[in-house]
C-alpha cells in the first residue's frame, strides 16, 4: 500500500485516514482514482473534492458507523462503495463488539479491493453476475444445544466467500492459528486466499484454460473432498516445502493456486509499501542481499523481479521482528517451484489487467 498526500496541504496520509492531521480536512478514498482526496462540505450528504470542486461525491453508507471511508459519486444510485456493495451478510451492528468486528473486517476487505482495482482484475457483484459474482458473508459463530460454540467456517463456493466474523478478534484468530498449526493467519490473508478461488474460476475455469494451469499446479480433477480429508487426517505430503508455499497448499491444486495468489498480493502490496517509504536493504558483508524497491510492484516485469526485491526485504524485517521478540512477519520460503507458480500467476493477472484496460479504453 502506497502513501498518499493530502491534496490540500501536502501532508502524508494513509489509506485508512479519515482526517488530515495538519489541515484538518476530511479525507475520503476515491476508488476510480485509487487515491485519497481532501473534501469540502457541499449540500448534505454530498462533498466536493478540493482539487476538483465540480465533482460531487458522498461517503459510502457504511461511513455512518465509521466502517468505511470510500466515496461514491453523488449521482450514483448505489448507496454503498464499490467494495461494500459486494457484502450480503454483515456482523451484528447492534452491539459494540459487532461494530468493532465489522470495522476490522472492512479494513481488510478494502485493502483487498485496492489490490483488485490496481491490478484491474474482474470483480463482478451478484447484480452483474447472478451466478458467479463476488459476494461476501461475514458469519457469526453459533451456540448449540449443549452450550458449545460452533465456529462459522471460512470458505468459497462459486464466488460466495464466507468469512468467520470472530476472526476479527485477535485472541480467537490466534487460537485458530495454533490449533491449525499455521505459521500465519490474518483477516487480510483470508480475503486474499478465498478471492484466489474466485479468480481461478474467472481466469482459468471459465476460460477453459486448464493446460497451462495443470502444467504448473497439477490436475485439479483430483477429488477435492478426498484430498482435504487426507490432508487433515494424515498431514501434508512429505517434503512439501520443496514445491509448495505452505503445507495447506500441498492439499490440492485449487488450494495451491489460492495460496499462491494470496502470497502474490502479500508480496506486491508490501513491496509497494516499502517503495513508498524508500526502504533499501544493504547489509554489510552480504552484498548478495542488497535490494531496493525502485519499480512499481503492481507493474513488475515478472515474478523474478518481485522475488529478487522481496527476499532481502522479508529477511531484514524478519530479523527486526526477532529483535523485538516477535515471530517472523513472513515465515515462508520461496523455492524455485513456488517462484514458477508466482510467474504463472503474474502472467495470468497482468493479461487480465490488460484486457480490462482495453475494454475500458
Amino acid at each position: 500500500m502506497r502513501l498518499f498526500d493530502c491534496d490540500h496541504c501536502g501532508q502524508s496520509v494513509h489509506f485508512d485516514n479519515r482526517q488530515c492531521v495538519r489541515c484538518g480536512y476530511r479525507l475520503g478514498f476515491v476508488p476510480d482514482r485509487l487515491a485519497m482526496f481532501s473534501l469540502e462540505p457541499a449540500m448534505e450528504p454530498n462533498w466536493h473534492l478540493v482539487v476538483e470542486p465540480a465533482r460531487s461525491v458522498r461517503f459510502c453508507a457504511n461511513a455512518a458507523l465509521d466502517i468505511c471511508n470510500w466515496m461514491v459519486d453523488a449521482d450514483d444510485v448505489q448507496e454503498l462503495c464499490i467494495a461494500c456493495r459486494h457484502n450480503r451478510l454483515v456482523p451484528n451492528v447492534d452491539t459494540p463488539d459487532g461494530v468493532n468486528r465489522w470495522r476490522r473486517i472492512d479494513q481488510a476487505q478494502r485493502h483487498l479491493f485496492y489490490s483488485l482495482l490496481r491490478l484491474r482484475l474482474p470483480h463482478p457483484d451478484r447484480k452483474q453476475d447472478p451466478v458467479g459474482g463476488l459476494v461476501f458473508d461475514f458469519l457469526e459463530d453459533k451456540v448449540n444445544s449443549m452450550g458449545m460454540v460452533e465456529p462459522a467456517m471460512t470458505g468459497h463456493e462459486e464466488g460466495l466467500i464466507a468469512i468467520r466474523a470472530a476472526e476479527a478478534d485477535d485472541v480467537t484468530r490466534e487460537m485458530a492459528r495454533m490449533s491449525m498449526h499455521e505459521p500465519y493467519r490474518t483477516l487480510l490473508g483470508h480475503f486474499r486466499h478465498e478471492t484466489g478461488h474466485f479468480v481461478w474460476n474467472k481466469l482459468v475455469r471459465n476460460r477453459d484454460d486448464f493446460d497451462g494451469f495443470r502444467a504448473i499446479f497439477g490436475d485439479e480433477r483430483e477429488d477435492y473432498d478426498t484430498a482435504l480429508q487426507r490432508h487433515y487426517e494424515s498431514g501434508p505430503r512429505q517434503n512439501w516445502q520443496t514445491s509448495f508455499i505452505s503445507a495447506y497448499a500441498s492439499s490440492h491444486p485449487w488450494e495451491d493456486f489460492a495460496e499462491c495468489f494470496a502470497h502474490y498480493l502479500h508480496i506486491v502490496d508490501t513491496l509497494e509499501t516499502a517503495r513508498s517509504f524508500g526502504l533499501a536493504v544493504d547489509p554489510r558483508g552480504h552484498e548478495e542481499m542488497a535490494s531496493e524497491v525502485d519499480f512499481d510492484p503492481y507493474r513488475a516485469n515478472n515474478a523474478e523481479q518481485l522475488v529478487s526485491a522481496w527476499v532481502p526485504l522479508s529477511v531484514a524485517v524478519n530479523s527486526i521482528q526477532r529483535s523485538m521478540g516477535q515471530p517472523d512477519f513472513y515465515p515462508f520460503v520461496l523455492s524455485p517451484p513456488v517462484v514458477e507458480k508466482l510467474e504463472y500467476l503474474h502472467r495470468l493477472i497482468q493479461a487480465a489487467g490488460r484486457e480490462s484496460e482495453a475494454r475500458a479504453a
